[in-house]
């Protein structure tokens, strides 16, 4: 049976807990997740944990936020003065917009905090900081 390495298409099935023990993702009713081992395609610390596994093999693994999504960035904050937001755009908190860098390109930002005078906008990964669990099942290595 062929072993997971580097360069073999895996497709597994998922689900992703937090600490706590709450599901953040999982590929239930959906088709297995698929990628290229050594592509770069899934979070590090979870591509590691299938070298040599191979079709049915079942793991669990805590990858720590350094190998996932890495660490909360304080710098990707940013506090802009409220009356500098156009009246058109929503600012309650967890609302999801895209800036725009100097170099043209979309970043993605969530309202982390509204008050009357500020807008806080946080430019991590949702996952930033945070160790994920995932309970994975191999279903096919090509």
């Amino acid at each position: 049976m062929t072993e997971a390495t580097s360069g073999s298409k895996v497709a597994f099935h998922y689900t992703g807990t937090l600490t706590d023990g709450s599901v953040f993702d999982s590929s239930e009713g959906r088709d297995p997740l698929s990628f290229t081992m050594g592509q770069g395609q899934i979070i590090p610390g979870l591509e590691k944990a299938f070298d040599g596994l191979k079709v049915g093999d079942e793991k669990t693994v805590t990858v720590p936020a350094a190998e996932a999504y890495g660490e909360h960035n304080p710098q990707a904050v940013q506090q802009i003065p409220r009356d500098q937001i156009p009246e058109n755009i929503p600012t309650e908190v967890g609302t999801q917009l895209q800036m725009q860098a100097p170099n043209g390109q979309a970043i993605p930002v969530v309202i982390a905090e509204a008050t009357d005078e500020h807008i806080t906008l946080d430019a991590n990964h949702p996952l930033a900081g945070k160790d994920l669990t995932f309970a994975v099942k191999v279903m096919s290595v090509e």
